[in-house]
C-alpha cells in the first residue's frame, strides 16, 4: 500500500511539472507574437507619421508647380516655398439635449419628455469642404492677414445707384426750327433782319418782297370786294351770293401766297394795293441762316432765313449695348460743360432711339434741356450722367468678386482664421456694389482686399489635394 501510494504521488508531480513546462512554453509563444504584432504596429505608425511629415515645396509665382525637396522653379528661377499644411476645418452643427437626461437628444429646440426646455450644444459633424471646384478652404493667419492687406466688407442690404457716364452734342429741337420761304417768284425790296445770329420776335418784319403775282392778285381781291360791297349797298340780293364766292376764292388765293388774315383786312380798309409783301418771323429765336441780300431775284420754294429757338436745345449721345435696358424716357439727367465749371444742368430722357450704330455698337439717346439764358450752344459738347435707382438690394462691394470667367466667386471669413470660396449669382451693378442673389447671406463678411492672393492660394491646395502624394512621373517630380 506504501509503494502505491510513492508512485501515486510519484507521478502526480511529474504530471505538475510537465504541465508547467507547457504553460510557459505557451505563455513565451503568445509573448513573442504580442511583441511581433506591436513591433509591427509601431512600425506603421512610423511609417504613417514619416508620409505625414513629409514636406512639400512650391513656387511663388508658379503655384502649380510642387515638388518634394527644396530648390529653384525651373520656370523661373524663383525659390521654391514650403507648402504649410493646414488642419482641416470641422463643421459644427447645433443640437439640443435635456437638462435633467443628458441622453435624451434632439436636432430641434422644444421641450423634453419632462416638459423642460431643452439647451443647444454644438457638435463636430467631420472636415468642412468647398463647395467650388478647384478651390479650397484656406486658413490664414492674423499675422499674414496684416501683411498682405486682407480686408472684409459685410454683406447688406443698401439701395444701389448707378450712373451712366457718355458725352453728347447740343442740338436744336426740330419742332422748333422755321423756315422762311416763298411760294412765288420776286425780288427783295427791303432787308429787316440783314445778318444771321440776330434774335427776333414772333411776329417781327423780316423782309419785303415785289412781285408781279402778288400785286395782280391783289388787284383781282380788290375788285371782287368793291363790286360785291357796291351790290350788297344796292340791295341787289340776287347776285350777291355769287359774288360772295367770288369773294372767297379771291381771298384764298392770296392765302395760298402766305398772305395773312391781318394782312387782307388792311388791304381792304385802305383799299390801295402794296407793291411789296412783308414776311414776319413765325417764332422767336436766332436767325442761323440767312440766304438773300437786298435787291436780289428770289425763285419759289427758295429759303430766305432758319430761325432756331433755343430756349430749349436737344443733346445727343451714345449708350453701350449693356446699358440700353437701363435708360427709359423721363429719367433725370445731370449735364456738365468743361468750359462752365461749377455750373450744373438739368434734363431729361426725351427718347431712346430704337436702332443701334453698327460701327460702334452704341445706342442714341436724346435728351430735353430748358436754356433760358442761351447757355448751352448748338455744337457744344457736353457731359451727360443719367441717374439709374435700383431700389434696396441685398450687395457685396465689387471689389469682392472674382470672375473665373465660368463662375463668379467670392471669398467669406468664415471665423478663426478660414476663408471658404463660394459661387455667386449676381444681378445688377452699381458703382461700387454689385447685387447678389445666391452664395451669401446677409450679415456674411466677404474679403475685399487681397482677393487674389487668396485665390491663388486656394487653388494650390486644391490642386495639391487633387494630385495627392507626387510621383516620379508627375510634374513635382522636377525638384529632383
Amino acid at each position: 500500500m506504501k509503494k502505491i501510494l510513492i508512485i501515486f504521488f510519484t507521478v502526480l508531480n511529474a504530471t505538475l511539472v510537465v504541465s508547467i513546462y507547457s504553460c510557459s512554453k505557451k505563455s513565451e509563444s503568445q509573448h513573442e507574437e504580442m511583441t511581433q504584432k506591436q513591433s509591427e504596429h509601431e512600425g506603421h505608425l512610423q511609417t504613417e507619421t514619416k508620409k505625414s511629415e513629409k514636406k512639400l515645396y512650391h513656387c511663388p509665382m508658379h503655384p502649380t508647380y510642387i515638388s518634394e525637396k527644396p530648390g529653384e522653379c525651373p520656370i523661373c528661377g524663383m525659390s521654391l516655398v514650403k507648402v504649410e499644411e493646414d488642419k482641416p476645418l470641422l463643421k459644427r452643427k447645433i443640437m439640443y439635449r435635456s437638462t435633467m437626461n443628458p441622453n435624451e437628444v434632439s436636432e430641434k429646440p422644444g421641450k423634453d419628455s419632462m416638459g423642460m426646455d431643452m439647451e443647444p450644444f454644438e457638435v463636430e459633424e467631420g472636415p468642412r469642404t468647398s463647395t467650388v471646384e478647384e478651390r479650397s478652404i484656406i486658413k490664414i493667419s492674423p499675422e499674414k492677414q496684416q501683411i498682405i492687406g486682407v480686408k472684409t466688407g459685410v454683406v447688406e442690404r443698401k439701395p444701389l445707384q448707378k450712373i451712366i457716364r457718355t458725352v453728347g452734342k447740343i442740338d436744336y429741337i426740330e419742332p422748333e426750327l422755321a423756315f422762311i420761304n416763298t411760294k412765288f417768284e420776286g425780288w427783295i425790296e427791303k432787308l429787316y433782319i440783314d445778318y444771321s445770329g440776330q434774335f427776333v420776335k414772333k411776329g417781327e418784319p423780316l423782309a419785303e418782297v415785289y412781285s408781279p403775282e402778288i400785286v395782280s392778285t391783289q388787284q383781282e381781291y380788290l375788285l371782287v370786294f368793291n363790286t360785291y360791297k357796291s351790290q350788297e349797298k344796292s340791295g341787289i340780293i340776287g347776285q350777291t351770293s355769287s359774288d360772295f364766292s367770288l369773294l372767297e376764292s379771291s381771298r384764298q388765293r392770296l392765302k395760298l401766297w402766305d398772305i395773312t388774315d391781318a394782312q387782307i383786312k388792311k388791304l381792304e380798309q385802305i383799299g390801295e394795293i402794296k407793291k411789296t409783301l412783308t414776311f414776319y418771323s413765325p417764332v422767336n429765336g436766332f436767325v442761323i441762316e440767312k440766304n438773300v441780300i437786298q435787291g436780289q431775284k428770289i425763285m419759289a420754294g427758295e429759303n430766305l432765313y432758319k430761325i432756331a429757338d433755343i430756349s430749349k436745345v436737344w443733346i445727343y449721345g451714345n449708350i453701350y449695348e449693356s446699358e440700353i435696358p437701363l435708360v427709359k424716357n423721363g429719367q433725370e439727367v445731370d449735364i456738365t460743360l468743361s468750359y462752365l465749371l461749377g455750373e450744373a444742368f438739368k434734363g431729361r430722357v426725351s427718347y431712346v432711339y430704337p436702332y443701334l450704330d453698327t460701327e460702334t455698337r452704341t445706342n442714341k439717346i436724346r435728351i430735353e434741356v430748358d436754356n433760358p439764358d442761351f447757355k448751352l450752344k448748338p455744337g457744344m459738347y457736353a457731359n451727360i450722367e443719367v441717374n439709374v435707382n435700383f431700389g434696396t438690394k441685398l450687395a457685396i462691394p465689387v471689389g469682392a468678386l472674382l470672375d473665373s470667367g465660368e463662375m463668379k466667386i467670392v471669398f467669406v471669413d468664415i471665423g478663426d482664421g478660414y476663408f471658404e470660396p463660394r459661387a455667386v449669382k449676381l444681378a445688377v451693378a452699381s458703382d461700387d456694389y454689385y447685387e447678389v442673389l445666391e452664395g451669401v447671406v446677409e450679415g456674411e463678411k466677404v474679403v475685399t482686399s487681397a482677393t487674389f492672393l487668396i485665390d491663388s492660394e486656394s487653388s494650390l491646395k486644391a490642386a495639391i489635394a487633387q494630385m495627392g502624394e507626387p510621383s516620379g512621373g508627375s510634374h513635382a517630380g522636377h525638384g529632383n
